[in-house]
């Protein structure tokens, strides 16, 4: 007997639900799958709903063999790997669809939903944005709806299925709550999962001319910051990243950062401490960003590099928490070496060569280091040069184009060229990247730094001073120092930089969303080790080890468990025994005359009459009480009187 491969739409009910599920679940991985991924999920989709309707055959188990090699290669081909979060989702995505066409039976469709779980929770492992929560609810509760009404063989109401789920999801949230606050958080993950390259966003460790214009133009956030007191004035946020020293004409570079014990004692601190905490985003980089010039940070493996910055030991691939103290007046490095020296004063002798003599006739004319930077200064802030996030482009000698033919740039331009008339004239300076300024939000009280801040500056060595800061930028465009990329956009400037101001009803919207994030970053992404210890100190447990957490974890969860299974035993206990029925029983039992099946109440107390005369007239009257006390209208007195009617019954003989 040939064996059949076709379906009998048995499943023709519950399918659209298990393929709604399956098309949720893939929903947030779409903008990261590769195309042909998401047209083979909804092929195989259409083709497996067509195949149900018209009864058609699924496809031969050769041909899911081919295009599932296919796909494994494809996956390979698109990602370079097959793991990773890229990959996994895109090969989940694949095997759903793939199952689909081999579904024949329910249990097949179970399979499919535990898939549409696993895709939920994998959209996790990119980001947990605000929306992710709200996503993650709807999710489950759309698949355990789907597995609802593909389990129920009845035709139950869509309604009552929802109901259910959400009941159901109810029931686990305490338990979810309590695993996510008591479950021992550690400083690293148990394991490492590869995220999407494409993902990384922050500074690089080299800068040309236009490499921060993309960044400059971008609305993502760097960082929060909120500060334990009073926020320094706008011109003194320099959030200092990593230092660049070595320039080949073109491009600068920075080294590696390398741990360097005594290079706090190169800075002598002026002025009161400023305390914050900051919120840093995922940069995939290993510098982490403070108020210049930083004392101090309470991140684990975190250390200052020789160019006076902060580094981590690891890249930081996911959003950290830091308290840090900085000092925003001081003096840094007086003394430097002859190797140092020279070292930040190289420039190569065959490219920039206008930009060299100009920079040494001007300093020859100055007679001093502190006049010659105040003249290249003025020569930025008087002739016409002009601020602009979409320069001209430079050709091999980058410097002398723009200082002597475009004229027009943003702040890379001015800090590598002034860096480089610094050097041609005999005086160390460095490069510094990071972020300056950030937009208040007066709704969370705190600081938001975005890419469109990333900055750069120049450092310039003066003996008996040291490194200090030097703004060029300042000097071209003083709106950008003084209110930052934001508000000088909005006070009117942004027009000539090329940029539109929102609206304040707009503006408003963005700052409430903002000071959501921040929250939700605060609260709950930023849940850490520290933070833990902290609420459970709140909690009363001093000093909580991983084994007083866990033993607090399974006791909590050992009520909660008990607690709903109590509930569910109460709400779905059987209904109490009627009292009247309870009574009625007892009198028949009592009369010792057998009920038949079907008799009512009457039939019986007239046979009753005829095999026992004597409790006749007692059974009538038991009969009618009860009978009142059953179907009758409501009499308080109803059940007390049957109750000793049947109390002083005397039985039968």
């Amino acid at each position: 007997m040939r064996r059949r491969t076709g379906t009998d739409g048995s499943l023709l009910a519950s399918l659209p639900w298990t393929l709604a599920a399956l098309a949720f679940s893939v929903l947030p991985h779409i903008q990261f799958l590769p195309f042909w991924v998401t047209a083979i999920f909804l092929s195989c989709s259409g083709w497996r709903w067509m195949v149900e309707r018209k009864r058609w055959r699924l496809p031969p188990a050769w041909f899911r063999i081919v295009l599932a090699m296919v796909c494994f290669i494809g996956v390979l081909v698109s990602y370079e790997s097959v793991s990773g979060v890229g990959p996994g989702s895109a090969l989940l995505a694949v095997m759903a669809a793939l199952k689909l066409l081999e579904t024949r039976q329910r249990r097949d469709q179970f399979v499919l939903l535990f898939i549409s779980i696993f895709l939920i929770m994998a959209s996790l492992l990119r980001e947990q944005f605000l929306w992710s929560l709200p996503y993650l609810i709807a999710g489950v509760l759309f698949t355990m709806t789907a597995w609802l009404r593909m389990s129920d063989a009845r035709k139950v109401p869509i309604g009552i299925s929802v109901r259910t789920g959400a009941r159901l999801v109810m029931y686990a949230a305490p338990l979810m709550i309590a695993m996510w606050i008591f479950f021992p958080r550690i400083a690293t993950p148990f394991w490492a999962v590869p995220i999407d390259s494409s993902a990384s966003s922050g500074l690089s460790d080299r800068m040309s001319p236009g490499d921060i214009s993309s960044l400059s133009q971008s609305n993502a956030v760097a960082f929060r910051v909120k500060f334990r007191d009073t926020m320094p004035p706008p011109h003194k946020r320099y959030w200092r990243g990593l230092v660049l020293n070595r320039f080949n004409g073109r491009t600068w570079t920075g080294s590696e950062p390398t741990f360097s014990r005594d290079r706090r004692k190169d800075i002598e601190f002026e002025g009161d401490p400023v305390d914050y905490q900051v919120t840093l985003e995922p940069t995939r980089q290993q510098w982490i960003f403070a108020l210049d010039i930083p004392y101090d940070a309470d991140l684990d493996r975190t250390f200052m590099d020789s160019g006076h910055q902060l580094a981590r030991m690891q890249p930081v691939d996911q959003r950290i928490v830091y308290n840090a103290t900085s000092y925003p007046d001081f003096r840094m490095s007086n003394n430097l070496n002859e190797f140092w020296r020279n070292r930040f004063t190289d420039l190569p002798a065959d490219t920039n060569q206008r930009t060299t003599r100009l920079a040494r006739e001007m300093r020859d004319e100055a007679g001093s280091n502190e006049t010659f930077i105040n003249n290249v200064l003025r020569m930025f802030n008087r002739e016409e040069f002009y601020y602009t996030l979409e320069p001209p482009l430079l050709g091999g000698n980058p410097v002398d184009e723009f200082l002597f033919n475009t004229r027009r740039g943003f702040c890379e331009h001015f800090a590598s060229s002034f860096a480089v008339m610094m050097r041609a004239a005999g005086i160390p300076s460095r490069i510094v990247l990071g972020y300056q300024g950030g937009e208040v939000n007066p709704m969370g009280e705190y600081l938001t730094v975005r890419q469109a801040d990333a900055h750069a500056w120049t450092e310039v060595w003066l003996r008996g001073r040291g490194w200090y800061r030097v703004d060029p930028t300042a000097a071209v465009a003083p709106e950008r120092i003084e209110m930052g990329r934001y508000g000088a956009m909005l006070d009117g400037i942004g027009e000539s930089w090329g940029l539109t101001a929102p609206s304040q009803w707009a503006y408003q919207v963005e700052m409430a969303w903002d000071a959501m994030n921040a929250k939700w970053n605060e609260w709950i992404l930023a849940y850490g080790p520290e933070n833990q210890h902290r609420f459970m100190r709140w909690l009363g447990m001093d000093e909580p080890d991983w084994r007083q957490m866990m033993l607090t974890l399974i006791a909590i969860s050992v009520a909660l468990i008990t607690n709903v299974s109590l509930h569910l035993k109460l709400r779905y206990r059987p209904p109490r025994k009627d009292e009247a029925a309870r009574l009625y029983r007892k009198f028949i039992s009592a009369s010792g005359v057998e009920l038949h099946e079907g008799e009512s109440p009457l039939a019986y107390s007239s046979r009753l009459g005829v095999e026992k005369a004597d409790i006749s007239v007692a059974a009538t009257n038991i009969t009618c009480l009860y009978l009142d006390a059953r179907y009758g209208p409501p009499d308080p007195a109803g059940i007390p009187e049957l109750r000793i009617a049947v109390s002083g019954f005397p039985g039968g003989r």
